[in-house]
């Protein structure tokens, strides 16, 4: 089976980045795609992306630090979203569960970055916590990219269903595995099968069997056989299925 981790943090892996390279590639990891949350990672991300096959790239400003974010914060970002293989503009978003940065500051970050997507013509990662309501009542206003990743999917099956209908795709972390996550499992069942993506948020989120340890992209299958659980469906259909979907969501 191949596989593709729509959403991974390769600059804060602990240990060998080189080992956890080859594992993912000996799990059939096709392509991953590591993740900017402000300038520094950013960098290192396109950086990590030029230097290693199979290794894509996005650029942004994280909720949690959108106090930092400027007119040359937004000038870097979109002269790093040039690089050959950056492949969207992300992670974007609101969090409102934590208070890294003021309401009005977010706002302000995620709605320069939505015209940056559009005008760059990229897809969005989004990063949304305790503020889905106000992303898509923000993404309704400006108008959204052409396309939407709505990463490590924060609600249910009502939630996943207002994804849907604006068009987005659908990523799930390992917590869709954990045994208190059924409003993830139920918004898994919602969305339709080319909506559907995989991702390890890794180091984060480890999904069963290896939770309490560092994550790593070779980790995405067990998302996906999680995934392929809650769906009744054959892990091999949920392979095929989000491996397509990541392909044609970030136009690789």
């Amino acid at each position: 089976m191949i596989w593709i981790d729509s959403h991974c943090h390769l600059d804060s892996l602990e240990g060998d980045l080189a080992g956890a390279l080859q594992r993912a590639a000996e799990a059939g990891l096709a392509t991953m795609i590591t993740i900017g949350t402000d300038l520094p990672s950013s960098r290192e991300a396109v950086k990590l992306a030029s230097e290693h096959a199979g290794v894509h790239a996005t650029v942004g400003i994280h909720p949690y630090d959108a106090e930092d974010f400027d007119e040359v914060a937004g000038a870097e970002i979109e002269k790093l979203a040039g690089s050959p293989k950056v492949v969207a503009i992300g992670e974007v978003g609101l969090d409102f569960y934590r208070d890294h940065a003021s309401p009005e500051a977010q706002h302000r970050a995620f709605a320069a970055q939505i015209e940056l997507a559009k005008k760059l013509a990229l897809p969005m990662v989004m990063h949304i916590r305790d503020a889905f309501p106000q992303v898509i009542e923000q993404l309704d206003r400006a108008g959204p990219p052409a396309t939407l990743i709505f990463h490590c999917f924060p609600g249910g099956a009502p939630e996943a269903r207002t994804a849907v209908d604006m068009g987005g795709f659908v990523s799930f972390a390992g917590n869709v595995s954990y045994k208190n996550a059924e409003n993830l499992r139920e918004a898994a069942r919602v969305v339709p099968l080319d909506r559907l993506l995989v991702e390890t948020d890794s180091p984060y989120l480890s999904p069963i069997p290896h939770r309490g340890k560092p994550n790593e992209p070779r980790n995405v299958a067990d998302v996906g056989a999680a995934v392929a659980a809650a769906l009744g469906r054959p892990v091999e259909e949920i392979a095929e299925a989000t491996t397509a979907n990541a392909r044609k969501a970030f136009n690789l």
